[in-house]
């Protein structure tokens, strides 16, 4: 398993931007995929951004042109820069990590975007 850990989340106005940050505890390097998702209360957890080992991304429709997921393999750190934030962006954010050798999946703790004048 490997040990994620979220941070950057907080309390910001419509219009506003954020960055999430996802540290590893392992080399980013040997896991295929990252992604962030988000859960809104009463709603499934969703997927917002992917990237993949190759630096391949992937976006939600409803985030594409405002959130871009990048990875720093230096840091073992991925990033979720959050613009034009709405309030319909307010949920928790998730980091995951998918290694496919050996298969393991894993989830960080969460944390809180909140979006509101």
């Amino acid at each position: 398993q490997v040990q994620l850990v979220e941070s950057g989340g907080g309390l910001v106005q419509p219009g506003g931007s954020l960055r999430l940050s996802c540290a590893a505890s392992i080399s980013i390097f040997s896991i295929n995929i990252m992604a962030w998702y988000r859960q809104a209360p009463g709603k499934e957890r969703e997927s917002v951004a992917t990237i993949n080992s190759d630096g391949a991304t992937n976006y939600a429709d409803s985030v594409k042109g405002r959130f871009t997921i990048s990875r720093d393999n230096a840091k073992n750190t991925v990033y979720l820069q959050m613009n034009s934030l709405k309030p319909e962006d307010t949920a928790a954010y998730y980091c995951y990590a998918y290694k496919i050798l050996p298969t393991s999946r894993s989830w960080g703790q969460g944390t809180q975007v909140t979006v509101s004048p």
